[in-house]
């Protein structure tokens, strides 16, 4: 006999909740998918442009740098040989040591040129500091063929300046377009070019110092020149490494200002006086496509090679 519970006992007694199944959200593999998916579709356009204007150059260079041309059989596959030829090549490694010898004297220059207004504008002791900051920066917007034309202008010993001043002084002044004076011709023109870039860099550095530190300084009796030695120049140690690092590329692809200037001076600025120059003679005048290509592709990794160095030694600390 089964006894029926009371009303009492079935209102009191506590009814089951019903289970509820846990829904369950895409699996860890199926997210990262689709995490994946949104990441190539925000990196897939700048990806899809670096691979079509810089990869794809590249590959076709290196290609066209592994063929050559014959009279009889038409491009043939040569393998290493056009790098061989490069490597033993004395015109090119001319060209590399004379580009060389440049940065060795006028990025240094520049760079100091550039470091010191920096920090006269960031002084705030300098008068008119707006009109210095767009004054110095000027030069950098005026294009590099036209500023080497300009110059060139001025350095003509016969038409230009130097020989308007050799008449009405009576005297005869160095030609600066002459073979032992045009590479320091040309490294006044990227000087004044680019004096403005590098200056507006550290200027930039400089202003986001922390005040701070110069109160700090200040307090301790520290002068001007002791300020800048050990506040200044350590803030914007990445700053100068940056600038001298695409100082070193710049030089190394140093063709603007050689190029137009050597229709002034012939005898002095030969198809061959740099690296890129030298590039260009081959493919548009030798139609020498293969071997300019090897010759880019030569000076392209000499200049990597040297940047990556210039970097190390920049970013090290201590």
């Amino acid at each position: 006999m089964t006894l029926s519970p009371s009303p009492a006992q079935a209102v009191s007694r506590p009814r089951p909740r019903p289970r509820i199944r846990p829904r369950h959200g895409p699996g860890p593999r199926k997210r990262s998918r689709g995490t994946a998916l949104v990441g190539w579709g925000f990196i897939g356009p700048f990806a899809a442009v670096f691979g079509l204007v810089f990869l794809a150059p590249i590959g076709y260079a290196f290609y066209l740098s592994l063929m050559r041309d014959r009279l009889i059989g038409g491009t043939a596959f040569v393998g290493a040989d056009n790098y061989v030829r490069a490597l033993t090549d004395p015109q090119f490694w001319d060209a590399s040591a004379r580009v060389g010898l440049f940065l060795l004297v006028q990025v240094p220059l520049m760079l100091g040129i550039a470091l010191l207004v920096a920090l006269a504008l960031d002084s705030g002791r300098l008068y008119g500091r707006a009109f210095f900051r767009v004054a110095v920066f000027l030069p950098y917007a005026v294009p590099a063929v036209v500023a080497s034309l300009m110059w060139g202008f001025m350095y003509g010993a016969r038409f230009g300046l130097v020989g308007n001043l050799s008449e009405s002084l009576g005297l005869s002044l160095p030609d600066p377009l002459s073979p032992a004076l045009v590479l320091a011709s040309i490294g006044n023109v990227v000087t004044w070019e680019f004096v403005g870039y590098n200056t507006l860099i550290f200027y930039a550095a400089l202003k986001v110092v922390p005040r701070s530190l110069y109160e700090a300084a200040a307090i301790d009796g520290a002068g001007e020149w002791r300020t800048i030695a050990a506040i200044k120049l350590p803030a914007i140690r990445g700053a100068l490494a940056i600038a001298t690092i695409f100082s070193v590329i710049g030089s190394f692809q140093l063709f603007n200002e050689p190029n137009i200037l050597q229709n002034l001076a012939p005898n002095a600025i030969t198809s061959a006086y740099t690296p890129n120059l030298y590039t260009y003679s081959l493919a548009f005048s030798g139609q020498q496509h293969n071997y300019a290509a090897t010759v880019a592709l030569v000076m392209g990794a000499l200049t990597a090679l040297i940047a990556y160095a210039v970097q190390l030694r920049g970013m090290r600390k201590g």
